[in-house]
């Protein structure tokens, strides 16, 4: 007799091996199909992917970089035009006064 049960314990321990093993394959089938529908759901939506918005996230910090770069070089610009500016104009200024002196 305790043969008999020994079997029926084996034969049930296969059952529930090949239970374990059929529910792993259709947890993987949900999965797949769980993922394909997710997948349609978000390029119908027209969302962006992650590689796509951190591609476009590093060229629009380096568009910033470069900008502020071009900002400081203008401003530096812009002063040393000034103070040229501001050299020739008491340049300018000093000749025409003695130049359109008049006579008393």
């Amino acid at each position: 007799m305790t043969n008999g049960s020994n079997r029926i314990l084996d034969e049930f321990a296969k059952l529930m091996t090949d239970a374990a093993g059929a529910a792993q394959g259709v947890r993987r089938e949900v999965e797949t199909a769980f993922q394909a529908q997710a997948e349609r759901i978000l390029s119908s939506m027209d969302v962006v992917q992650r590689e796509e918005f951190e591609m476009v996230r590093e060229m629009a910090l380096k568009a910033c970089e470069e900008n502020a770069a071009l900002v400081a070089r203008i401003d530096a610009l812009e002063a040393k035009l000034s103070e040229g500016g501001a050299a020739k104009a008491a340049k300018s200024d000093s000749k025409p006064a003695s130049s359109t002196r008049t006579k008393k």
